[in-house]
């Protein structure tokens, strides 16, 4: 575990701690029965265990953001409605660095306290197992960005007109309250109010666009009714060229490209509906109920990501490779998330292998060359694809020799089997999260036969086993 890590897990405990120390007092020793038990701060997960809380389950978040870039100012209230999977007296939501400016809950103030990245909530009164209870978070100040392990930055990344919000892995506790891991979906609505002349973009269908404040703001209303993880929630804020399409009994499209690269993106933009359409044909129904990208400037983001019906690419990675990777995690990576950090390859390995299958229709380079360039690539050797270390969560392993496993699979069932699997998966899991485990038992179930021998070579091997 990294220094950043330890520092946060240390965080949590802490926080557990104290609430735990307060419920007891409260129910009068083991802080069970009437009064409830707090439910723990982080899911401890291996790779970051402060991040999610137990003892609820959100099912929706209501998020109304009041924005200004040039002082990067940020004022939130996140309704979030959720259900107590345990007899609650107090409950944790993930936040970084902004203020807590009040909390309710079914409408009555509640306790709160910090601790870090985690906010101690304890309501009134107690909420029972199995209840719908509705909080309320008011909060406000600077958002800041989130240095993961491997140095990568997310959270909120101000741009030269705006700013925009990423969140793999943990970076969505940089602009809202909640439960952030991905095994905790709900269907969102985010409102954000921006200063006139500019747009504010995010997940899903744009249900209002209206002046505010006397025409000197505008706010944009958004609507995601699909269940989506937190880590794949975007807004994007600055001067964008909008266009919308709606092909004949197709997706709806809305894509927002940033004005100084509008000209160079158009070509991309256009090729969507039809890549969709491919992505259809091998992948099974469009999981969501729209579709389109946020395009920005390359000096305002390094990097592409799958963000929910809206993926995200700096300009200069805005192409059709990029852009089928993308799209194919719609399908395997948003809808079918995974269960823990761990199984992020299944994310990976998918949408790196639906390129090596658009070279196969397009290009005319089959499967096999692709698989044969990344096997003779050390750096897909430096770990297992389903045991990532925790400062190399999206190391190569994860994509080339993920795709590699794929491809080892597609050998060994045959084409009619696996193309049948590429459809099944995503529908079987369809808005639900899966582990690795679950991926080798339903490959197995579907192909009649035991793969131990794949799964022991190229999912959990070490090193590079001999050429085959």
């Amino acid at each position: 575990m990294d220094q950043r890590s330890l520092l946060r897990a240390l965080a949590s405990a802490a926080a557990l701690l104290v609430l735990t120390a307060s419920a007891c007092t409260e129910s009068g020793g083991d802080g069970a029965g009437a009064g409830g038990r707090p439910g723990a701060a982080g899911l401890r997960d291996p790779y970051f265990p402060g991040l999610g809380n137990g003892g609820y389950d959100v099912q929706h978040y209501d998020l109304a953001l009041d924005y200004d870039p040039k002082p990067n100012r940020l004022r939130g209230t996140a309704t979030l409605t959720a259900r107590a999977t345990q007899d609650l007296s107090a409950f944790n939501l993930d936040l970084h660095a902004l203020t807590v400016d009040g909390v309710t809950v079914n409408g009555a103030p509640a306790a709160v306290d910090r601790a870090g990245n985690e906010v101690g909530v304890r309501p009134r009164e107690a909420i029972a197992d199995g209840s719908t209870f509705e909080t309320v978070v008011r909060y406000s100040g600077s958002p800041r960005t989130v240095k993961d392990p491997d140095g990568s930055e997310e959270g909120w990344l101000r741009t030269e007109d705006g700013a925009l919000a990423l969140g793999e892995p943990q970076g969505s506790m940089a602009w809202f309250p909640g439960n952030h891991h991905p095994s905790d979906k709900a269907a969102y609505d985010i409102t954000i109010t921006v200063p006139k002349g500019l747009t504010a973009v995010s997940n899903g269908e744009l249900r209002s666009q209206r002046p505010v404040a006397g025409g000197s703001r505008t706010a944009f209303a958004w609507h995601s009714p699909e269940p989506m993880a937190s880590y794949l929630a975007t807004v994007g804020v600055g001067e964008y060229d909008v266009k919308t399409s709606r092909p004949a009994g197709g997706v709806p499209e809305f894509t927002a490209v940033d004005r100084t690269v509008s000209a160079q993106s158009e070509k991309v933009r256009a090729r969507i509906p039809e890549v969709l359409e491919w992505a259809q044909e091998n992948f099974g129904p469009y999981p969501f109920s729209s579709t389109g990208a946020i395009v920005e400037r390359a000096d305002d983001v390094n990097y592409a990501l799958e963000t929910q019906t809206r993926p995200v690419y700096p300009a200069g990675a805005f192409n059709e490779e990029f852009l089928v990777h993308e799209l194919a995690h719609q399908w395997y990576g948003n809808s079918v998330s995974p269960k823990s950090w761990k199984d992020v390859w299944l994310n990976e390995a998918f949408a790196t292998y639906a390129e090596w299958l658009y070279d196969e229709d397009f290009r005319g380079v089959p499967a096999q060359k692709r698989f044969e360039k990344e096997f003779e690539d050390d750096g897909n050797w430096a770990f297992p694809p389903a045991e990532p270390p925790t400062d190399d969560l999206l190391g190569a392993p994860v994509y080339g020799r993920g795709a590699m496993v794929l491809h080892k699979i597609r050998q060994a069932v045959g084409e009619e089997a696996f193309f049948a699997l590429l459809k099944g998966w995503p529908q079987d899991h369809r808005h639900g999260n899966a582990s690795t485990e679950d991926f080798t038992a339903y490959v197995e179930e579907k192909a009649g036969e035991d793969l131990t021998g794949l799964w022991d070579v190229w999912l959990y091997g070490d090193g590079r086993p001999a050429k085959p």
